[in-house]
């Protein structure tokens, strides 16, 4: 190897003194008083916003939808102040650690109704046990009852296992409720 040759190095020439960097201009905040004398960039308004922002934005958005889906789902009830009337087949009280009454009516339309074969039971909750022993009494007397209640989309534990929740219960008059025909003579 020759190290002694006529070639330009690129390493080795005269040192050329290095530009010191300009000083950058410190970032200043609103609170400082000199931020508002600065002159704003031209391209100021064309930075893009910070994705943390946008990132609390989706994550609100996603917390809040899951709020309304979760109440309208669970706590909302599509259907309130329906009415049923029956005779009260079954009224029990369930569960281990929330305990509900569930019951079952038969209706009078179901019943009454010869031309249709018979489709199924009301079975319902009662979160309530004034209600609950007013439909036992019922049950053991024999008597026709007139139930309010809500219909829920779907079943929480401290509601009942039914979607169908009882809120009030009173006695019926057999005679406004069935045909003439059918009416019993009290």
């Amino acid at each position: 190897m020759n190290f002694n040759d006529d070639k330009n190095d690129f390493f080795d020439g005269p040192d050329i003194p290095e530009t010191p960097p300009t000083p950058r201009m410190p970032d200043l905040k609103p609170e400082d008083p000199d931020y508002w004398e600065q002159d704003e960039s031209e391209f100021e308004h064309l930075k893009r916003p910070d994705w943390r922002l946008w990132l609390w934005i989706a994550i609100a958005g996603v917390v809040i939808g899951l709020f309304i889906a979760v109440y309208l789902r669970y706590f909302s009830p599509y259907v309130s102040e329906a009415t049923q009337y029956g005779y009260v087949e079954d009224i029990e009280k369930r569960g281990t650690v929330f305990q509900t009454y569930e019951g079952v009516i038969l209706p009078y339309k179901e019943l009454m109704d010869t031309t249709r074969v018979y489709r199924e039971d009301f079975k319902f909750s009662v979160k309530d046990p004034q209600v609950a022993t007013l439909l036992r009494r019922m049950q053991y007397a024999n008597l026709p009852v007139r139930v309010e209640y809500k219909r829920y989309h779907a079943p929480l534990p401290w509601r009942g296992e039914s979607k169908i929740v009882v809120i009030a219960a009173d006695t019926a008059d057999p005679a406004k409720i069935l045909p003439p025909e059918f009416s019993p003579s009290l």
